[in-house]
């Protein structure tokens, strides 16, 4: 008997860990299964050591590329004729990373000693997603494995340009941000004390404005370790907030409230929950099974709560379109019909995939508007602060006489 620890994700997609007593791994995972889990990672527990990732903590990490490489390569191999022995034991060769080279070895030799490809990978959770492992477990049950490794290159490629275009949307607004934050800075530490002196012997005569942005940059410069301080633990309460279950659903709840953000979030989830659900159905898993995968992908609890309640809706015989038609905010009218349509052609997977294509267009554009509109108001905004700091200085000098007299 040996103890295994293992992750798993329950029926409404939340993860647990655990630990069980089994004579095997096969059967260390039949348990999971028993208490209706879906198991991601079981791995034996050896003392001071945690085998769940344990190859991949002490050589560093497996990058995302070496992961894309090996699911590429892995695919072109087993395409060309080659074994599935022969094949990992080529990558792993040929594997330039250490971390990557140490767990091909480790795939390999798992597989070679009778184990699936889909189990191997479980070992490796940090690497293979859930997601991922069970693509390649339908590839292997249906006998198509190098499809459906080739469909999860593609699908990775596409996921992470769509990620590049969110993050380099976001590249000049935050950019603009940090310089009007700097410039403040500087205007309320250096150039504001500057004047001090000189407004000091006119006391209560001093413009309104002018007190308030002088009594601000005294407060900064007397406090600012205070403030800084403060701000560290504010951020960090708030990263802790975000992190539990009410939290992140409120600050989701918000977001998606926002005019134009939560169209551009809703968008983004259903791009990458279509692709996903496409991509599982076309590789010959099972609808449910398949939109319980794809709606760990949408990344928003909210919207996925919806998915949770059409998946029960398709398991007691409903369509998958009418399921899904609930959610307006995440599946438009226009994409319900045209699930519909496809459902009676029989064409669910390749309709889904092309409803991608085509809302990652409009989520560009979209993304375009966003920044087109955050831009000119980012500017607004800088100019009216430097703006207020400038004018508060340049008031006493317009009121000199009359302070003088």
């Amino acid at each position: 008997m040996a103890a295994f620890a293992y992750v798993a994700v329950d029926r409404s997609g939340k993860r647990t860990t655990g630990v069980i007593v089994a004579d095997s791994k096969a059967a260390a995972i039949d348990s999971v299964l028993a208490q209706g889990l879906s198991p991601v990672s079981v791995n034996e527990s050896a003392p001071n050591d945690s085998r769940s990732g344990g190859l991949i903590r002490r050589k560093g990490k497996i990058s995302q590329h070496a992961v894309e490489t090996f699911t590429r390569e892995l695919s072109n191999l087993l395409a060309a004729g080659l074994s599935i022995s022969r094949a990992l034991a080529l990558l792993k060769r040929e594997a330039s990373n250490p971390a990557a080279r140490e767990a091909w070895t480790k795939i390999h030799d798992d597989v070679v000693g009778g184990q699936s490809l889909a189990d191997s990978l479980m070992q490796f959770p940090q690497a293979f997603s859930s997601v991922y492992v069970a693509m390649v477990r339908a590839g292997e049950t249906g006998g198509f494995l190098h499809v459906v490794l080739q469909q999860i290159a593609d699908f990775r490629q596409r996921d992470q340009d769509l990620k590049s275009k969110v993050r380099s949307a976001l590249i000049y607004p935050v950019a603009l941000a940090c310089i009007a934050s700097g410039v403040m800075i500087f205007l309320l530490t250096y150039f504001i004390p500057k004047f001090g002196a000189i407004f000091a012997q006119f006391g209560d005569k001093l413009p309104t404005l002018t007190r308030v942005v002088a009594g601000l940059s005294g407060l900064l410069l007397q406090y600012g370790i205070i403030v800084l301080i403060a701000g560290a633990i504010g951020i960090f309460v708030l990263r802790r907030w975000l992190l539990t279950e009410s939290g992140r659903r409120t600050w989701e709840k918000l977001l998606l409230s926002m005019p134009l953000l939560g169209t551009v979030m809703s968008r983004f989830a259903l791009v990458r929950f279509a692709r996903m659900l496409g991509t599982l159905v076309g590789a010959g898993v099972p609808l449910v099974a398949s939109l319980k995968t794809a709606r760990e992908a949408i990344g928003n609890q909210i919207l996925a709560d919806s998915v949770t309640r059409a998946i029960e809706q398709v398991q007691r015989g409903t369509s998958l379109s009418k399921a899904l038609s609930e959610n307006r905010k995440l599946f438009p009218a226009s994409v319900i019909e045209m699930i519909a349509v496809a459902e009676e052609t029989g064409r669910v997977d390749q309709e889904l995939i092309r409803l991608a294509t085509t809302y990652e267009s409009d989520l560009d554009r979209q993304l375009r508007t966003l920044v087109a509109l955050a831009e000119p108001l980012l500017l607004i905004v800088m100019a009216a602060l430097i703006g207020t700091v400038v004018v508060s200085m340049l008031l006493p000098v317009f009121t000199l006489q009359d302070m003088i007299n």
